[in-house]
């Protein structure tokens, strides 16, 4: 079974993808203490292994594992923030996310951020993430991925970035049709096939309003979404619940991944590996 650790792990979307395709979460990082609530609430994880500053953590002593997956704070490169990147202290987080790297030397990363990372500074911030990487001797690909594009009707572009140390790559996952609308999701007729990105900030804007994600035209009624359609746009479980205030909620989906999205992605990794290992004996 692989083993994968879950940084800036939120309230566990990562968690899902990967044990959904076999795999083991040995290790989490989550320093928002409202979201560590809702992860513990819904996985199964030793305390010792859930760190919260992922600053404070000693590297040497995360568990051996064999995918580093990342989803590191997008505000510094996102459009909704101020678009500081590296000059942002949550910037510079994945220089830790490399540390980790030099001293583990997993098989595999998986890191995911927003769409707008890939221009950030006329392209110069992705291209110090896809160098920092070559340098360490990982194969490197990135994909411009919707949520819509795996089942989910929200659009959420994001980048997935996935590389190998044993310079191993993957072909892009079979794209999937959608699995409901957000007509099934409001229970009525709505004008939206495909909903709005889930985000964090601009709750409550007018439906009018361009900065509007959270309302929604059903059946001539004016309806806004909470937490439980949010799991819905997400592809969370059924049995997933909220140990917190539906603001948190919320603010929680915002932040979180389109579970989908990952999980098709998960497994060609781990197909990766697998056919790594079938390789390893062809030449023994």
């Amino acid at each position: 079974m692989y083993k994968f650790i879950d940084l800036f792990a939120g309230i566990g979307g990562f968690h899902y993808a990967f044990s959904n395709v076999g795999a083991q979460c040995v290790f989490a990082s989550e320093l928002d203490l409202h979201a560590r609530k809702t992860y513990l609430e819904n996985h199964q994880i030793k305390e010792e292994n859930f760190a919260g500053d992922i600053n404070l953590v000693k590297i040497e002593n995360i568990p051996t594992f064999n995918i580093l997956c990342a989803g590191f704070p997008c505000q510094p490169f996102s459009q909704a923030g101020f678009k500081k990147g590296f000059f942002d202290t949550r910037g510079t987080l994945f220089f830790k996310i490399l540390e980790i790297i030099d001293k583990k030397s997993p098989d595999a990363f998986f890191l995911e951020n927003v769409r707008h990372l890939y221009k950030h500074d006329d392209g110069n911030t992705f291209e110090t993430i896809r160098n920092s990487l070559l340098d360490r001797g990982y194969s490197f690909q990135h994909f411009l991925v919707k949520a819509s594009d795996y089942g989910l009707p929200q659009h959420r572009p994001r980048l997935f970035m996935i590389g190998f140390k044993n310079g191993a790559k993957i072909n892009q996952p079979q794209k999937l049709p959608l699995k409901f609308t957000m007509s099934d999701v409001l229970n009525g007729k709505c004008e939206k096939e495909i909903g709005y990105t889930l985000r964090v900030g601009g709750r409550g804007s007018l439906i009018t309003d361009r900065r509007n994600w959270d309302s929604y035209k059903v059946d001539d009624n004016i309806v806004r979404i909470g937490a439980k359609e949010g799991l819905l746009m997400q592809g969370f479980p059924d049995d997933f619940t909220f140990p917190v205030s539906a603001t948190q909620a919320m603010k929680q989906l915002g932040n979180s991944v389109a579970i989908p999205a990952i999980q098709a992605f998960a497994g060609e990794i781990v197909k990766a590996l697998d056919n790594r290992k079938v390789d390893n004996v062809k030449t023994a």
